[in-house]
């Protein structure tokens, strides 16, 4: 087993499935036979508050905080989201950005100002980033609530859990009836990050 430590920031707004994605994810390494340690922030509000996931995992992991700039993967649910936290990913890691755009009711006062083209601006400080249109993914599969799945698919590459593991665990966990869907959104997802040239 390699001695790496996988660092994994997945972020969003609430009401996206950013918790659901960390368990997902977490509960896949474990059964990959890793050490896994996870820390949740949520937001202010249960639904448009920030919430954000740390995940990690290896052979042995001490801590769940990633610490600054040494993210392997940043997993954003919101474009804005994607370029507030570009910064995090080490220098040869990967951020993923879904290109949904939730613009927040304060983004209306004079205090907050929605980035214009936030994917645009987190390619200047990320190596690699790779823009998914999630849910558009997700809705044409028929449910929007698949995109947390459909990202993981996105990701998956980059990390060692092997498929069999990840369905074996997106059957078990997404709620009942949902579950072909969810398959489909994770494959959807792998080919997707395929197709697109990082950026």
């Amino acid at each position: 087993m390699s001695e790496k430590t996988y660092s994994i920031l997945i972020v969003g707004v609430g009401g996206q499935g950013v918790i659901l994605a960390s368990e997902l994810l977490s509960e896949a390494a474990m059964n990959a036979g890793l050490d896994v340690k996870k820390s949740e922030v949520h937001g202010m509000s249960q639904r448009g508050g920030v919430v954000s996931s740390h995940v990690r995992f290896g052979k042995k992991v001490y801590s769940p905080l990633i610490p600054a700039g040494s993210a392997d993967v940043v997993l954003a649910f919101e474009a804005a989201e994607g370029l507030r936290w570009a910064g995090q990913v080490k220098n040869d890691g990967l951020l993923v950005v879904n290109t949904q755009r939730i613009i927040p009711p304060v983004a209306f006062t004079r205090e907050y100002d929605y980035p214009d083209d936030p994917i645009g601006e987190a390619v200047k400080c990320a190596a690699r980033v790779r823009p998914i249109d999630g849910q558009g993914i997700a809705l044409r599969l028929g449910n929007v609530k698949a995109v947390n799945t459909v990202l993981l698919g996105a990701i998956s590459g980059e990390l060692p859990i092997s498929g069999d593991i990840w369905e074996a665990v997106i059957k078990r966990r997404v709620p009942r009836g949902t579950e072909e869907i969810n398959l489909a959104a994770f494959r959807a997802g792998i080919e997707a990050v395929k197709s697109e040239a990082a950026v």
